[in-house]
């Protein structure tokens, strides 16, 4: 698959839950880490606003390249939240227990694929 095909997969992986981050605020609240000060919902916009804002710029070929960067970043830096919702949902039910356990391993293909963006744009048009 081509650079651009996956630059632009990987913009709807942050475009859509980062919309998801306004629309519906509340389940992203939830899993903050209560040991981060301040309001929660602070957290939930401004990890909105970053997976909007790095989404859009992997659909523009200048860009590509330092957005992948900070996708791979981005996706390292929430991987705390998704083992808090692991912790949370132990007595959610099985289904949701299962959810929030897949996504702890599903980080690593994201990692990757935001590399794998990162290496194969053309880091000429960021410099």
């Amino acid at each position: 698959m081509n650079n651009d095909r996956l630059a632009k997969i990987l913009s709807a992986i942050l475009i859509v839950p980062g919309i998801l981050h306004f629309v519906a605020p509340k389940p992203f609240d939830t899993i903050v880490p209560k040991e981060l000060p301040g309001d929660p919902r602070h957290y939930t916009y401004a990890s909105g606003v970053a997976e909007v804002g790095i989404g859009a710029a992997l659909l523009v070929p200048s860009l590509r390249r330092r957005a992948a960067g900070l996708a791979a970043l981005l996706f390292t830096a929430v991987f705390p939240a998704n083992v808090n919702m692991v912790r949370l949902w132990q007595d959610k039910g099985p289904v949701l227990k299962g959810l929030a356990l897949a996504r702890l391993p599903l980080q690593i293909p994201m990692i990757a694929l935001a590399i794998k963006v990162w290496r194969d744009s053309d880091s000429s048009s960021t410099e």
